[in-house]
């Protein structure tokens, strides 16, 4: 079958219930006021390294999380703070191990760009650019293997997308019939250097033909038609068709990171796409039109997500640095003593 191309048009409400946009737009609060949070800590200097931010894609997440089941597997990139609280690890887990504590979910030891969850079936959270996207074959690989109907989520971004791994790993994919689907959060400018300047052929998801991978563009400012073309690819991994690739069409509000000033684009434009295309102002207007919400409803819903982002910021806080023992430990699958003097 040829790949696809989907309508332009917003997503249809006429099947979503109050219930659900308000989950959604729960999610993708949380997701922004932590990343504000995080934002903070990083210019208070409780934050070290490098910290991206993903102010303006949390639609994208949201949505694939909500086609999702138990037992589906994700890995990304090092802007991964959405992912994690968009397949529910505790924000203090998270907030601690990006401030380098003790409380975090990697002890403190690996910090932005590396934290797991095996309770959630995250893995990373990686700084190598592209190197996620094998490593998401291959838990497809294992789930194909186990014989379940399990399916992996690769995120990757434009600037991976021209990455050889990449194209390896779609080859790869399609001949053994991996239940993975690659997601390209097609942010527009890479590490800082724009989709029109770094590549002669835009639609990344279009490049799966050579490898007759079926995919399709998706609008990433619309948590509910990223939902169901979320729901379309997991189907397709689903019913052992092979993987699946979506190039979702998102837009990020800060820099590459929290030094990156972003001069490559203009204030202007920025703005544009805050007042005009933000995923959470839209769900907002959905609530508050269609009478799901008042607007005291959502000024409680903000306070109480604030409550929580600033809990795990005074719980990041609170928890100690890593003690000098902690260098020798989570060295092996199966834990080793270190060797006595």
């Amino acid at each position: 079958m040829a790949p696809r191309k989907t309508a332009s048009k917003p997503a249809s409400t006429a099947n979503v219930s109050k219930d659900e946009l308000l989950a959604y737009y729960k999610d993708m609060l949380l997701i922004r006021r932590f990343e504000e949070k995080a934002g903070q800590l990083y210019g208070m200097g409780l934050i070290g390294g490098f910290c991206h931010l993903y102010i303006g894609q949390e639609a994208v997440v949201v949505g694939l999380e909500a086609a999702a089941k138990e037992g589906d597997k994700r890995v990304t990139s090092y802007r991964d703070h959405g992912h994690m609280l968009a397949c529910g690890m505790d924000p203090n887990g998270v907030m601690a191990e990006l401030t380098g504590r003790e409380g975090g979910y990697s002890k403190g030891k690996g910090g932005s760009m590396h934290m797991f969850s095996k309770e959630k079936h995250f893995y990373g959270g990686h700084g190598i650019v592209g190197a996620q996207v094998p490593i998401g074959a291959g838990l497809a690989f294992s789930d194909k293997y186990k014989g379940n109907d399990n399916v992996t989520f690769a995120y990757f971004g434009d600037g991976a997308a021209n990455q050889g791994q990449v194209a390896e790993t779609y080859n790869m994919a399609e001949i053994w019939d991996l239940p993975v689907i690659f997601v390209i959060e097609n942010n527009q400018y890479a590490m800082g250097t724009s989709t029109q300047r770094s590549t002669k052929s835009p639609s990344y998801w279009e490049r799966g033909a050579a490898y007759g991978i079926e995919g399709e563009e998706v609008d990433g400012m619309d948590v509910l038609a990223v939902k169901e073309a979320g729901e379309r690819a997991v189907a397709h991994c689903r019913a052992g068709k092979g993987p699946y690739i979506l190039e979702v069409k998102t837009y990020r509000y800060r820099g590459h990171s929290m030094s990156d000033p972003a001069k490559y684009r203009t204030r202007e434009e920025v703005q544009k796409m805050r007042e005009e295309r933000d995923p959470i102002e839209a769900v907002r207007s959905i609530l508050l039109t269609g009478g799901h919400a008042s607007e005291e409803d959502l000024k409680a819903i903000d306070k109480d997500i604030k409550a929580v982002v600033n809990e795990s910021a005074e719980f990041a806080k609170a928890s100690p640095e890593p003690a000098l023992e902690e260098l020798w430990t989570d060295i092996y699958a199966d834990e080793i003593p270190p060797h006595s003097a």
